[in-house]
């Protein structure tokens, strides 16, 4: 009998020939500690484009060079019978183009045929186009967003290469593993790290008279085992493995009916991915091939969401220098990839992370969002500039109808906030109950709820009058950006806040800044976007110099507000140290909210804490670490503000419709404003005479919040928000189809 235990998983087996066929690599999967490496068997691939074209040509070259054997199909039946005939290990699929040929279709009739079983299969697909629904169970694209580039044809074939090809040949061995162990004449036994037994062959049954169901979940020591042995064995052997050594010699297995058997047993650890050098691969792991071990049935999901933040449309190139460097790590020996893992550290925490975006000319909706939201405007040079003056007076609340403390809120504006911590609460209602006061109400609850006055060791009565006066200087004239938008993105903060990962990482001053900076990051919004106030040259650009003009402004004027009044200074009881933590942190929040460094914050997310996060989660390791490290609080909570922030197309249709409507307006009054002062036009598509909201709609969930919100749903696991998004998406892509501009269908 042979015995095999590692850390992870323990593996027994009676018969050396078995052993030799489970623990002996193929020639293409060794390498490292000093091995030779050769590349796996020359892949197969086929490519299914209906025309030539600069995409098809950069795969055709891409092969060459990787030197694959590649096979061209112009129609789906060709490539079907092609299939049959070489069954292709990789096929790369034109999915730009339905009028050509129906790409899901032909998936799925691949799919079929059972030999696809370890057949990677790439969807080619427009720039910017997201899926709106996840994959099809029988139709698992990756996604190649069209690239015609040779050399990016090419990394991606590596890519592809090193990730998902390699891992099906060694699901395709693994495979062949497992059906010899099943017919093995010797025993064998497979454990977990802790000893729970996982795995016996027929063989263990027949040899040992116990069955599956009575061996699978139970400790080894809950087995009786024969009086035969020493009493120090098992120690003995447990010793030896702990120091990576092999163990041989004579063991007492005993049968179920209380029957000694006398076995020559050979013991060994099980070392590679997962086992003892794991460490050194502990980047290196594919999103795409990593699923949740959720028990709520959102598995399926979450595995929909990692592989689409692998495959993610807006892609920096530094990401591409990350997969790249994480597939050359399993074929590199030790000190190679040591030193690469060192590089990897320092790529993850640099500002390296900002996009390359390409020409968004065929879609004038996503192009002005992108304009207006992600450009500080054009200048103009005429030196006829419009100002836009900021010195209003702040307003300092006066006899506000609002509550002494929590207890003396109005029962019927208790009522509209009982479920609060639900995240289909109705901002709406709140709004209307408070006259348009639904931060100071809000407020009072989920401060109190997380205990904020405790953490501050301020009175309540400060905080109602920091509330109050905050309130009192969001402008109750905008459409949108009004203390209904910043109650609305403290609701959605405080119910990220109870997430279990996101409890995991944060600490409670990071909870205090998180809430505080969800309630200010508006603060004296005056309802016209960056771009606005730097073309019309605004006080507010001149003393922010253009960049990050409104973020800036709501975040100094959030603490001068605060500190030049004892009676509304939440801050005046604590520490200074701890102060100026919770201020930086208040402020990095309420600056992560500018658009400009959107995909830079969401591929930090993803490349610094999500795929870490998987690949440790796959190999069983603890993730705390990664968790609560100064680095990744920053990021999480920064993603949290973020999503908080644009999270009106996860909310339920009804609220999302409405707040569509409000962000509509407000950006169809800032170009009638543009036209009036002569000042270039932000967003020409915000015409309240054509603008389609549909359109406007889609193209912002397209282009800002599918990737963001597949990325925080892996992190804080969210199926409700997803859903909605999904219905969302779906209501806006329905009026767009009729040709409807409204936000509503019209009456029947």
């Amino acid at each position: 009998m042979k015995i095999c235990w590692q850390r992870d998983s323990m593996l027994s087996m009676a018969g050396l020939m078995v052993a030799a066929a489970l623990f002996l690599p193929q020639p293409w999967q060794t390498g490292g500690r000093g091995r030779s490496e050769s590349r796996p068997p020359q892949l197969i691939v086929l490519l299914v484009f209906a025309k030539e074209d600069s995409q098809s040509n950069g795969f055709c070259w891409a092969c060459e060079k990787a030197n694959f054997r590649c096979s061209m199909a112009r129609t789906p039946e060709s490539a079907l019978e092609c299939f049959l005939e070489k069954h292709h290990d990789l096929i790369i699929i034109d999915h730009r183009h339905s009028r050509h040929f129906d790409a899901e279709a032909l998936c799925r009739s691949i799919r079929v045929v059972s030999s696809s079983e370890n057949t990677v299969i790439v969807a080619v697909v427009k720039r910017y186009v997201q899926f709106a629904d996840p994959p099809l169970p029988l139709c698992p694209f990756l996604r190649y967003v069209e690239n015609a580039n040779m050399m990016a044809c090419y990394n991606e074939l590596l890519q592809l290469e090193h990730g998902e090809v390699r891992s099906q040949f060694k699901l395709r061995a693994g495979n062949a593993i497992f059906t010899a162990m099943e017919q093995s004449q010797e025993a064998i036994e497979i454990t977990s790290e802790d000893q729970v037994i996982q795995y016996v062959n027929p063989a263990y049954e027949s040899i040992t008279g116990y069955q599956q169901g009575e061996l699978i979940g139970k400790e080894i020591i809950e087995v009786p085992k024969s009086e035969k042995n020493k009493p120090d064995l098992l120690e003995t052997i447990n010793s030896c493995i702990r120091k990576g050594k092999e163990w041989q010699g004579i063991y007492y297995a005993k049968k179920k009916n209380g029957d000694s058997i006398q076995q020559n047993v050979k013991i060994t650890p099980v070392i590679g991915q997962g086992g003892k050098y794991k460490d050194r691969r502990k980047g290196s792991l594919d999103v795409r091939s990593t699923t949740s071990r959720g028990s709520d049935g959102s598995s399926q999901r979450r595995h929909s969401s990692m592989a689409r933040i692998h495959s993610m449309t807006i892609e920096a190139p530094i990401t591409k220098v990350i997969n790249i460097i994480n597939a050359a790590q399993e074929s590199s020996p030790m000190p190679v990839a040591e030193a690469l893992d060192r590089v990897l550290e320092i790529l993850r925490t640099t500002e390296l992370y900002s996009p390359q975006l390409g020409t968004k000319d065929e879609d004038p909706h996503t192009n002005d969002l992108v304009g207006g939201l992600m450009t500080d405007g054009l200048r103009r040079l005429s030196g006829n500039e419009y100002i836009f003056s900021t010195k209003q007076p702040h307003h300092i609340p006066g006899q506000l109808t609002t509550p002494l403390s929590l207890n003396d809120i109005p029962p019927r504006i208790a009522q509209t906030m009982e479920n609060e911590d639900s995240w289909d609460f109705d901002i709406f209602n709140l709004e209307a109950a408070t006259m348009k006061q639904p931060l100071t109400y809000l407020g009072l609850k989920i401060f109190s709820r997380f205990g904020v006055c405790e953490f501050l060791n301020c009175p309540e009565a400060t905080l109602r009058s920091w509330l109050q006066v905050i309130e009192a200087n969001y402008h109750s004239s905008n459409s949108y950006h009004n203390s209904s938008h910043a109650a609305d993105v403290l609701h959605a903060t405080a119910y990220f806040l109870c997430k279990e990962r996101v409890k995991q990482s944060l600490d409670p001053i990071d909870e205090v800044a998180a809430l505080i900076a969800a309630t200010v990051h508006d603060v004296d919004h005056p309802g016209r976007t960056n771009s606005f106030l730097c073309n019309a040259g605004s006080e507010l650009a001149i003393l922010y110099n253009d960049t990050a003009v409104l973020e800036s402004h709501h975040a100094a004027l959030a603490f001068q507000i605060t500190t030049r009044d004892d009676k509304c200074n939440i801050f005046k009881n604590i520490e200074r140290n701890e102060y100026r933590t919770l201020r930086q942190a208040i402020i990095d929040m309420v600056l992560a909210t500018e658009m400009t460094k959107h995909f830079e914050h969401v591929n930090k997310f993803v490349n610094s804490i999500n795929k870490p996060l998987a690949a440790l989660e796959e190999n069983g390791e603890s993730v705390k670490s990664i968790l609560t490290s100064p680095e990744n609080r920053i990021l999480v909570k920064r993603m949290l503000i973020k999503c908080a922030d644009i999270s009106n197309p996860c909310r339920a249709l009804e609220l999302c419709i409405e707040w569509a409507g409000r962000i509509s307006e407000e950006y169809f009054a800032q170009t009638d404003e543009e036209k009036r002062q002569g000042l270039p036009v932000v967003m020409p598509v915000f015409d309240r005479k054509t603008c389609s909201i549909p359109k406007s709609q889609i193209s912002f969930i397209d282009y800002f919040i599918t990737d963001m919100f597949d990325a925080w749903d892996a992190f804080a696991d969210l199926p409700n928000l997803m859903q909605h998004l999904d219905n969302n998406f779906k209501y806006w892509k329905g009026l767009d189809e009729k040709k409807l501009h409204n936000l509503r269908p019209p009456p029947e």
